[in-house]
């Protein structure tokens, strides 16, 4: 499975396409996340879509931007797309939120799309709150794959990774940077055949709690090690101050749910989101059961079976290639 959709709404803000031309009915700058799409823009290159972006709109209002397809003809890499944009950061004060590739599957799979090291986004923009990334650029692609290196960000309220196979020094950067007001991480972890080779091990400083000390919603989500890393989110410190948990989109089975429900309570939580997963009813009731009952909503939807090669079953994420 892929991508299918665009981003509807972002910062809490309706996302708008900024037209092909002109600049009438345009909506306050900030009023929506302001989307970029060089197709939606009549196949121009991203400088004339920026150029006609800043020229239209006031920027010093605009307070989330979305990156679409940033190529017109030929599939290009982010890094000289997102430098045009780093550059003109200043023009930029009220901006909180950034999403990287809102891209779906039919314009360029999530694990084609060649991105780059986005560290200087957080260094540009020291007061953002949101920034969401997609993609990863497994298939070795372009010049440099996506990377982070571990920074101090005061202001970042949620950092979210959407990949396939998300690298796994991108998760040890992140396990590594100093994110004192991060409330929200969602990591999408991907399998180790599109370049997901993060361990259980890598996430241990994230698990073990105080890392991130206004943390309430935890992702790990969308991996094939889906198991062991219920297993460890099982025991972790860092669940007490959870309000809500994903370990959903991957290849959860009865063996990770068992391992949950011998664990550390979870009735603490809001939300417990398992949905896309591999467990037998017997096990998804007593989970419902145990977690369910002291009024935590427990999404357990998308039963999946696992696909069947002679004598081998394969089970698969929600998003790969």
């Amino acid at each position: 499975m892929t991508v299918a959709h665009h981003l509807q709404t972002f910062h809490g803000l309706r996302v708008h396409t900024l037209p092909e031309a002109g600049t009438a009915g345009l909506p306050e700058p900030d009023a929506v996340a302001w989307r970029l799409d060089c197709f939606e823009a009549g196949d121009i290159p991203f400088p004339e879509v920026w150029g006609h972006f800043t020229a239209a709109v006031d920027t010093t209002r605009v307070r989330a931007l979305v990156l679409g397809p940033w190529w017109d003809d030929e599939y290009c890499e982010l890094r000289p797309v997102l430098d045009l944009v780093l550059a003109d950061a200043e023009r930029f004060p009220a901006l909180r939120a950034l999403f990287l590739a809102d891209v779906t599957g039919e314009e360029c799979e999530v694990s084609w799309l060649q991105l780059t090291d986005v560290t200087p986004v957080l260094e540009r923009f020291p007061l953002l709150e949101e920034f969401g990334v997609r993609g990863g650029d497994s298939q070795g692609l372009g010049e440099e794959p996506l990377s982070l290196r571990p920074v101090r960000h005061e202001a970042l309220r949620v950092l979210r990774f959407e990949s396939g196979g998300l690298p796994g020094p991108v998760v040890r950067a992140v396990a590594a940077c100093e994110l004192p007001a991060l409330e929200r991480l969602e990591l999408w972890l991907g399998v180790q055949q599109y370049g997901g080779d993060a361990t259980v091990a890598d996430l241990a400083p994230i698990l073990a709690g105080g890392r991130f000390p206004a943390l309430r919603h935890l992702g790990l989500q969308d991996s094939e090690l889906q198991d062991e890393i219920a297993a460890a989110v099982a025991s972790a410190p860092v669940v007490a101050q959870l309000e809500t948990l994903s370990l959903s989109m991957g290849t959860l089975t009865d063996t990770g749910a068992e391992a949950l429900l011998g664990g550390q309570p979870l009735t603490h939580l809001k939300r417990l989101d398992l949905h896309h997963h591999f467990m037998s009813g017997a096990v998804t009731e007593r989970l419902r059961a145990a977690v369910g009952s002291a009024g935590t909503e427990v999404d357990l939807s998308e039963h999946c079976e696992p696909h069947r090669w002679r004598d081998e079953e394969w089970r698969y994420v929600a998003v790969s290639e």
